[in-house]
């Protein structure tokens, strides 16, 4: 069951709970270029961003797209504070539903942007 908003709260978002995550809706959520960069910023950072910390060469809509795939495939948690929505890495839950994966995927996107680089 995704954890809803709790009553009379409208600003609360649903998330999935760590036993609703899949594996292939994570895997789908890092395959696209744009949410990958918003968990490596994420990662880098090691706290909460908010949306419009990320400067993404996409359209409003698209960008909260991207963070809505993110968070309904459980790999970012969102919440408001205050009038920002702020983003979250969910790496204690992923790591311990796929351990390795979050930092395998971070280190391979990694070194393919350090090889881009080279050429």
């Amino acid at each position: 069951m995704t954890t809803a908003a709790p009553a009379g709260s409208s600003r609360a978002l649903a998330h999935p709970t760590r036993a609703e995550i899949r594996l292939e809706g994570v895997l789908h959520a890092l395959s696209d270029p744009m949410r990958l960069r918003i968990v490596q910023e994420l990662a880098a950072d090691g706290d909460e961003l908010s949306c419009s910390h990320f400067d993404l060469p996409v359209t409003k809509s698209t960008t909260t797209h991207h963070f809505r795939v993110l968070r309904e495939s459980g790999v970012i948690r969102q919440v408001y504070r205050g009038t920002a929505k702020m983003n979250g890495l969910r790496a204690v839950d992923l790591d311990a539903l796929f351990p390795g994966l979050l930092g395998s995927v971070l280190a391979a996107a990694a070194r393919q942007e350090s090889e881009r680089g080279d050429d």
